[in-house]
């Protein structure tokens, strides 16, 4: 799915004037995925942007792409039958924590579990920010908006732990304004076969201002963010004297001094088991303290699709062409009105 075309960011941008508010995390997303796109060398023809609704469902208006804006929550769907009909093609999926997780949350387990190659990019601001403010099924317990005036009582979703519970075979995150990150596990999630599902920390500037700040502040990020490496062991924090350990399936952080860094996890995202992966995930259900970022989990498994043409070769080779007529009549037949 190369190209022999060179692309700039400007040859991804469409004439639509880009309407987010100002200082929106969007904004930074969008830069972060045109130049990427650039950078990647694909044909525009060959790329597919689909979305729901929300604020970040206007992506594809923004794409030098094909692309369509669909209805609430069913941006998977969609996809879905995009990828199943035409395998060659990179089909992404733009949606938004209100827009994925709640009447979206059918539609978004069932393509992860099926395994369909389809790149999921789910910007979580933790807040609805389309209809103005109120909370979202990640905002936090307590969160007092227009909807919730005395505080939120619902316990919210962790969207990395959902994915990885529905099998999900890449999953990642990252936040709006680590552009390197970004850049990184985008490539990633574009080279992997099957569904790829990566959360964005995005900030609402109106209605969920420096939700993020504990992974986003200058002097916050150095002692919060905990950077996911393939290979190398989980250590973060000020010289690296913090570190995190995984003992009979549940995560904790500790000081790497007083452990010995023999005992510090090494992180396989590339592991069969999900079961690691998803003890990380369960370090901050909101991320408010010390948070893992980066690739989770990367592995390999059989897309939807090439079984199903495979289905479909096996099926033409043993019985030939299909006779639609015979198909129609051959569990019986009535007639109406006599």
């Amino acid at each position: 799915m190369t190209s022999a075309t060179s692309y700039t960011r400007q040859d991804w941008q469409t004439d639509q004037e880009v309407r987010w508010c100002p200082g929106c995390g969007d904004y930074t997303i969008l830069a972060s995925v045109q130049n990427f796109m650039a950078d990647l060398g694909v044909d525009r023809e060959n790329v597919v942007f689909v979305s729901g609704i929300g604020c970040a469902s206007r992506f594809p208006y923004y794409m030098n792409t094909y692309g369509m804006h669909g209805i609430h929550g069913r941006a998977p769907a969609i996809a879905s039958g995009i990828a199943v009909a035409r395998p060659d093609l990179s089909v992404w999926v733009v949606t938004g924590d209100g827009d994925a997780l709640s009447i979206g949350g059918n539609h978004i387990i069932h393509a992860l579990r099926r395994n369909i190659n389809i790149k999921v990019l789910l910007f979580n601001n933790q807040i609805y920010g389309l209809t103005k403010g109120q909370y979202s099924p990640t905002s936090e317990e307590g969160k007092k908006t227009k909807s919730s005036p005395w505080g939120s009582i619902d316990h919210p979703f962790n969207p990395v732990s959902l994915a990885l519970g529905a099998e999900a075979t890449f999953v990642a995150r990252t936040t709006d304004m680590d552009r390197p990150g970004t850049q990184e596990i985008l490539t990633a999630a574009y080279r992997h076969q099957g569904s790829a599902f990566v959360e964005i920390y995005q900030n609402c500037n109106v209605f969920n201002d420096k939700a993020f700040i504990a992974l986003t502040g200058k002097e916050e990020r150095d002692v919060n963010k905990i950077n996911l490496a393939h290979g190398k062991p989980v250590v973060f924090g000020p010289d690296d004297s913090r570190g995190v350990v995984i003992e009979h399936g549940t995560a904790r952080i500790v000081d790497v001094a007083e452990v010995g860094l023999d005992a510090i996890y090494v992180h396989d995202a590339t592991a069969p088991s999900a079961g690691a992966a998803f003890a990380l995930s369960r370090l901050s259900h909101t991320p408010v303290g010390p948070t893992p970022m980066g690739i989770f989990r990367n592995v390999e498994r059989t897309t939807y699709e090439s079984v199903l043409q495979q289905q479909i070769h096996d099926a033409l080779e043993s019985r030939g062409p299909g006779d639609l007529r015979a198909l129609i009549a051959s569990s019986g037949t009535w007639t109406v009105g006599e």
